[in-house]
């Protein structure tokens, strides 16, 4: 059975992406930590980050380091957050959030009830700041 990230990676459900190539992609999580946090996904079904081989562990990092400074220009913050929790969903995916404080590394703490405007606002920053990075 596909994972919801498959879903969404396939448009079977709606994802508010950042990020798209043939191997990985970002998108807004809609739990977010701190407004732009992005989950950084492969597209092939990998479960534990462990398991991931070089290359692709490699290109995963790769994506989440470029979103991890859109989000720190998006946001205007020295600091991205990464986290690789790999619990809630069985699907290698990299949490890159904007981060002030020790604070913002909370799950406890989520925004459970964003509203799509957030969202969405998120979503244009980082689409601006990854396009200002080329």
């Amino acid at each position: 059975m596909a994972t919801v990230f498959t879903k969404i990676i396939n448009r079977e459900l709606p994802g508010r992406f950042v990020y798209e190539d043939e191997d990985v992609v970002g998108f807004l999580t809609i739990e977010p930590m701190t407004q732009g946090h992005t989950l950084v996904v492969p597209r092939e079904e990998i479960d534990g980050w462990q398991d991931v081989d070089s290359p692709a562990f490699t290109r995963v990092m790769t994506v989440a380091q470029r979103i991890g400074k859109a989000v720190c220009a998006a946001f205007d913050t020295e600091r991205a957050g990464l986290i690789i929790a790999g619990l809630e969903v069985p699907h290698l995916h990299v949490h890159v959030f904007p981060a002030r404080n020790l604070s913002d590394f909370g799950f406890a703490h989520v925004d459970r009830d964003p509203s799509p405007e957030s969202l969405d606002e998120a979503q244009a920053k980082i689409l601006t700041a990854l396009g200002e990075l080329d």
